[in-house]
């Protein structure tokens, strides 16, 4: 028997009052608090509720009764249904303002120890267009709009190339103009796409797991170089390279294009040979007179303007005078491990991908830096007291680890090894909160400092110098 299904009531009149966690806005009701996506504070809105706790409702907006008069209109077409840059209708001040006080929330709530003032967040210089790679994916049926839908018009089934919707694996949007990465990233999306519904090129089924075209990922950097990867789903060897000659004769630009064919049923390309159509299999980003290079799977941060602030204030909180071993942990392609170098004795970067090693040796190797070192493996695995016997105390160590933070193992490990400074970069304030508090014994916060790397999201970076107590 069908579960019957909920009927859930339409909240009337509410009144934004804030800004929640994912990015979400809030109003109160009956003493219940609402969470409703893509409003701002200060909108008087009608909520139809879809799901229902004891605590806390969700709903959607389905009529404005009044708007804030601190809400912006959207510049990209796609607002609302693509589910990136949920923030576009707020003003930009008004972003850094909730992300900073996202992170002094967060770290009280979860932390709860001693903090000192949040130093303002350091907002990005360019919030269109700062992103440095994209990846897009091909279906064989694209998603509708809402407006579509509601217009009751006969709509005929067409293919897509662009996003996938929130929580729908198997739903994508078609997407005309991206304002995330500059061109010519959606020229060359779009030219794609073209090429092959002229040339009738079978596009995706993800639910079937069939179709030629499966993913675009689109690369590019400050030194003007483009990296292009063509992701097939069959192995169709003449119309790949149709398609290849096609994309590197109307775009000279493009310095490496490659080319993968996965028949797995996940997206995932690490375990698959990239193969070079044309071009150099890499391309390179370049900081303060360091160049690192990049293949079609290393990791860089993916502002790259703001990487360099981030990466200087967390030099900065290292505090370096020339004389220390640095332990560079999780340091994914050696960027801070290198960045750091010269102004260092030596630096020992630790990470769990093994390719993201190899990565920061060659980048190291690169920039002539002989005095790092890097070891791949298992966090709480590699770092133990013979580690530190055999590559020396850290007098400095700088953490940049996953949304997840750290293992306790690691932060054991770290009170162990006693460094006289921890400079903690994080991705996720939460969790970077919950690890502070294990460190808080022997160590105090002494500064912290917001950064933003992603405008018009919810998502902030966020940068902790602890100090060892003088009574530890």
């Amino acid at each position: 028997m069908a579960r019957k299904k909920a009927n859930y009531p339409l909240v009337e009149g509410l009144e934004i009052v804030d800004i929640a966690a994912e990015g979400k806005a809030l109003g109160r009701w009956n003493d219940i608090v609402v969470f409703v996506p893509m409003a701002v504070p200060g909108d008087v809105v009608d909520v139809q509720i879809r799901s229902k706790r004891r605590r806390f409702m969700e709903g959607y907006i389905v009529n404005y009764v009044k708007k804030s008069p601190l809400r912006e209109e959207p510049v990209c077409e796609h607002y609302g249904t693509c589910g990136g840059c949920k923030w576009q209708h707020l003003p930009y001040s008004e972003q850094l303002r909730f992300k900073q006080q996202q992170v002094a929330d967060q770290l009280g709530r979860i932390g709860k120890i001693e903090l000192p003032a949040v130093s303002p967040i350091l907002g990005s210089a360019k919030t269109l267009f700062y992103r440095n790679k994209l990846e897009f994916t091909f279906s064989n049926k694209r998603w509708l709009t809402a407006e579509e839908i509601a217009s009751g018009d006969e709509i005929a089934d067409s293919p897509a190339l662009g996003f996938h919707i929130p929580n729908l694996f198997d739903k994508v949007l078609d997407i005309r103009k991206c304002w995330l990465q500059d061109d010519p990233s959606n020229p060359i999306r779009l030219a794609v796409r073209e090429f092959c519904l002229e040339n009738g090129y079978s596009f995706y089924n993800i639910r079937e797991h069939k179709g030629l075209m499966r993913n675009l990922i689109v690369r590019t950097s400050t030194t003007g170089e483009v990296m292009a990867i063509v992701v097939f789903g069959e192995n169709d060897p003449q119309r790949i390279d149709a398609l290849l000659q096609h994309t590197a004769e109307k775009f000279p630009q493009i310095t490496s294009l490659m080319y993968v064919v996965n028949t797995k049923l996940n997206d995932t390309i690490g375990d698959l040979d990239i193969l070079l159509y044309k071009g150099n299999d890499h391309i390179f980003e370049q900081m303060e007179g360091l160049r690192f290079k990049i293949g079609p799977k290393s990791f860089y941060q993916t502002n790259s303007l703001q990487a360099y602030e981030l990466y200087k204030i967390a030099r900065d909180f290292a505090a370096l005078t020339g004389a220390e071993t640095v332990y560079d942990l999780y340091t994914g392609t050696g960027t801070i491990a290198n960045f750091v170098a010269r102004q260092c004795r030596k630096v020992v970067g630790v990470e769990y991908v093994p390719e993201a090693i190899e990565d920061a040796k060659v980048n190291a190797r690169l920039n002539g830096i002989g005095n790092a070192v890097f070891y791949a493996g298992d966090m709480k695995d590699v770092l133990n007291e013979r580690f530190i016997a055999e590559n020396g105390r850290p007098d400095v160590v700088i953490l940049d680890p996953p949304r997840a933070g750290i293992h306790e193992d690691v932060a054991r490990t770290i009170l162990t090894a006693a460094p006289a400074r921890i400079v903690y970069v994080s991705c996720n304030p939460a969790t970077q909160a919950r690890d502070v508090a294990l460190l808080d014994g022997a160590y105090r916060v002494t500064k912290i400092q917001p950064v933003d790397m992603f405008p018009h999201t919810h998502h902030v970076e966020n940068v902790v110098q602890l100090m060892r107590r003088c009574n530890v």
